[in-house]
């Protein structure tokens, strides 16, 4: 049995449920041979992708119907925060793809056609798919500015010219769905801002790593993708939007939680290699093993509850929404809710686990400082924190205010 195959506080899993846990386990079981040197390394580890594909977790949330395993969110939830503890940098890679096109496929935001040929292709040959929006000058595309880069008209499509930042698991993905804005025309006075997926091989494209030497997840391909003229054919350009209408909020699908379940598992590792350290750790002037004192099991305990506070939150609105019980208007609250619990469970987990190991934490004897290096890059991912607790709170204001009418009429 694997040392991650583990979930606390699921009762009662289901068949498929503790297949996808026990595939995720195995997977984990071998990543995390080679993650502390990968780390080390600020290394790309592209032969996870070879086993990922193979064993057809990569799969995971395409339909069945399109060569997927037709995993649900709460489902791939549980099997996500399983891989993160072998290896979050690759499992980060995994929820990217798996929430893009789980919302893709919820909301059916893509041409029927273009989705079983972006589905097959995958299916086939492997590799990810990612959205590409970022860009220096822009910051994050969540706090409403629009690209720079712009689509030149070319026979049968557009010619995409620009680069784009901190593009996850750019070395392997297969296809890039990136944010670009058209002209003005006679529907969109100020342009559209559209998604154009651009594919792996076509010429001008290219991956600038830029991701070597980061402070955490240094296996995640986080580098800059350069476009040189590289055409889009028209079929793929999708999820057109109006400049000057409302826009999709980011991070907002219910299918982003499987980023929070990523920041879970990165807590859930740390917590567990604290309490092996604490078991195991004899100092010659104590005799036993510091889990006998006091102040470890408070740590440990206070480890415990950060992290099963977050992933009841996270797991009673993956059920949620599963059941079709949230409203579309609750849904961007509930997710930066738990998005917000889950980084921040994680951040505050991995910091009292290098209280736990003491002088040894600091040092790569113990994986505990790269875990705590690793939970930071959910702080960075929509919605960030303000932008979070913000929402949280006009969301708590506006429900009261429903309540209780305007105490200013």
């Amino acid at each position: 049995m694997s040392r991650f195959d583990h979930m606390p506080g699921l009762r009662n899993p289901t068949a498929r449920q503790t297949r996808l846990m026990s595939l995720a386990a195995r997977l984990a079981d071998t990543f995390d041979a080679r993650v502390q040197a990968n780390d080390r390394e600020s290394r790309f580890p592209i032969e996870n992708y070879d086993a990922l594909h193979e064993s057809g977790y990569l799969r995971l949330s395409l339909p069945e119907a399109l060569g997927g395993e037709g995993a649900d969110l709460f489902d791939t939830i549980l099997a996500q925060e399983i891989l993160a503890r072998g290896d979050a940098a690759t499992a980060l890679v995994c929820g990217m793809n798996q929430a893009l096109m789980g919302r893709v496929i919820e909301g059916k935001a893509w041409p029927d056609a273009v989705l079983r040929d972006i589905c097959a292709t995958l299916t086939a040959q492997g590799g990810a798919i990612n959205n590409c929006v970022t860009e220096a000058d822009l910051g994050s595309i969540s706090r409403g500015g629009l690209p720079a880069m712009r689509a030149e008209r070319a026979p049968g499509g557009w010619l995409l010219t620009g680069r784009k930042i901190f593009i996850t698991g750019a070395p392997v993905l297969r296809f890039f769905l990136t944010a670009v804005v058209l002209p003005p025309s006679a529907d969109a006075p100020e342009g559209e801002l559209v998604g154009a997926i651009a594919e792996r091989g076509t010429p001008g494209l290219s991956v600038d790593t830029t991701w070597d030497g980061a402070l955490g997840l240094r296996g995640c391909g986080n580098d800059d993708v350069v476009y040189n003229r590289v055409f889009v054919p028209d079929e793929r350009i999708v999820e057109r939007i109006v400049i000057g209408q409302p826009r999709r909020p980011q991070g907002g699908s219910t299918w982003n939680l499987v980023l929070s379940a990523v920041a879970l598992g990165i807590g859930q590792a740390a917590s567990d290699a604290a309490a092996h350290y604490a078991n195991n750790r004899v100092p010659a002037a104590l005799g036993k093993p510091i889990a006998t004192q006091p102040h470890i099991q408070q740590w440990i305990g206070q480890m415990d509850v950060a992290l099963r506070g977050a992933r009841a939150a996270l797991h009673d609105l993956a059920r949620a929404a599963r059941a079709g019980e949230l409203a579309e208007d609750e849904v961007a609250s509930s997710v930066a809710a738990v998005k917000y619990l889950c980084s921040n469970a994680a951040c505050s987990v991995t910091d009292i686990a290098l209280r736990v190991g003491g002088g040894f934490s600091m040092t790569k004897s113990l994986p505990l400082e790269r875990y705590f290096r690793d939970a930071r890059g959910g702080l960075f991912q929509p919605p960030q924190d303000d932008l979070a607790l913000m929402l949280l709170g006009r969301t708590a204001m506006a429900a009261e205010q429903n309540r209780n009418g305007d105490p200013s009429a």
